[in-house]
């Protein structure tokens, strides 16, 4: 969701007077690549552009293209095959060993409908959309760019023109809420073909880091480097001052009896406690219980959580296998962090890996690609979707 926000906060600054745009998408990957399906980039004709689909091996190469797709106002898929050493068409020898197709579609600032206009309509949504790109057809009944785009409930927010096409896509972007994934599909129109890429576009990550001292600072930036959603809370206002968070989207004095009134946490939202208040901490943790946060991390030794256990014991509160998965105390993964930059990076990172579903460690150690791939060997950018959070249980 960052790179939709970069795009859609670009775009909003663009002077189409003086320049032009287009989108470029990766929508297929066979092999390996740098930047997965779902990649976005929004290209100026003045030689700017805000995403990536590369390392940067392919941005100038894109740039140039979607100079021509401005021109003559009609999209194209661009195959690039980075397998062969001595290609060189792109000027530099490229050695990501895969092929990549990258959709890339001019921008009408003054139509009704373009791909930006599309992405306003999700980003910054709490809820999970399904989007298709055709990106690949040789019939005149699907063009080169068209999107179809649903809610959970499968209510049509953006359609493709072709109804056959329309109500068949429709049908495998509802399952994407089951299966979440992403993945290329080819169908058959009459006796015609048609690409398209699949994807579950989830809503922004959301960290609320309850405790405002001096090491919740550096889990605030980094969080925000990130794209992440930040709030901060504490019932010390000294704690919450704003020159000591600048990038937090929210500062809040609150009670931790208000924080259900307070505070709206989902599957989507990652809580951190680390007031180094014991009694703060404890109550929290009882109130986060009740809720959907898939997260809880809790800064200090294992001993202080299992004398929380303890005391929610005696009052008749059992914590379940789901309860125990979700709370990490200690918090973080084990790299040796001591100073505080170096925590919140441990912090951070186990946030990020218990979202996109991994456990961190060594990749080099890692059986298989870093990425999913379908059976068909294509890429499918996977993510972690909780579809069923659970039942909230009663917690007096």
């Amino acid at each position: 969701m960052k790179e939709f926000n970069a795009i859609v906060r670009e775009y909003g600054k663009v002077d189409f007077n003086a320049c032009k745009a287009a989108l470029a998408t990766v929508v297929k990957v066979r092999g390996s690549s740098y930047r997965s399906p779902g990649a976005r980039m929004l290209i100026m004709d003045d030689g700017r552009w805000v995403g990536s689909i590369s390392g940067g091996c392919l941005e100038g190469d894109a740039l140039r293209k979607a100079r021509k797709v401005i021109l003559e106002k009609k999209a194209m898929t661009v195959t690039y095959d980075t397998r062969e050493e001595s290609n060189q068409n792109l000027g530099i020898g490229l050695g990501c060993n895969g092929v990549i197709d990258v959709l890339i579609e001019p921008i009408d600032h003054k139509a009704s409908v373009n791909p930006v206009h599309i992405f306003e309509k999700f980003t910054g949504t709490k809820e999970p959309v399904a989007l298709a790109t055709l990106f690949r057809s040789d019939s005149p009944a699907a063009a080169t760019g068209e999107k179809l785009l649903i809610d959970r409930e499968g209510i049509i927010h953006q359609s493709v023109i072709d109804a056959a096409l329309c109500e068949t896509i429709h049908h495998d972007l509802r399952q994407l809420f089951e299966a979440p994934g992403s993945e290329t599909r080819q169908y058959r129109i009459q006796n015609s073909t048609a690409e398209v890429y699949l994807e579950l576009i989830q809503p922004n990550t959301s960290l609320i880091i309850f405790g405002g001292g001096f090491d919740a600072r550096p889990v605030s930036q980094l969080a925000k480097s990130l794209g992440w959603e930040v709030t901060v809370t504490d019932e010390c206002v000294a704690h919450i001052a704003p020159v000591f968070f600048p990038d937090a989207d929210k500062l809040s004095l609150c009670n931790r009896t208000f924080i259900e009134r307070d505070f709206s946490v989902t599957p989507y939202t990652a809580c951190v406690l680390m007031s180094h208040n014991y009694e703060y901490d404890r109550d929290v943790l009882k109130t986060l219980l009740k809720t959907h946060t898939p997260y809880i991390g809790i800064l200090g030794p294992r001993k202080r959580f299992e004398k929380m256990c303890a005391e929610y014991a005696a009052q008749g509160i059992e914590l379940s296998s789901d309860d125990v998965h979700r709370i990490h105390s200690p918090i973080g993964l084990d790299i040796g962090a001591e100073a505080p930059d170096e925590i919140a990076v441990s912090i951070i990172a186990e946030i990020q890996g218990k979202f996109a579903g991994r456990s961190g460690g060594y990749l080099k150690y890692r059986e298989g690609p870093i990425h999913q791939r379908a059976a068909g060997g294509d890429q499918v950018f996977k993510q972690v979707h909780l579809n069923n959070p659970g039942r909230r249980r009663s917690i007096k």
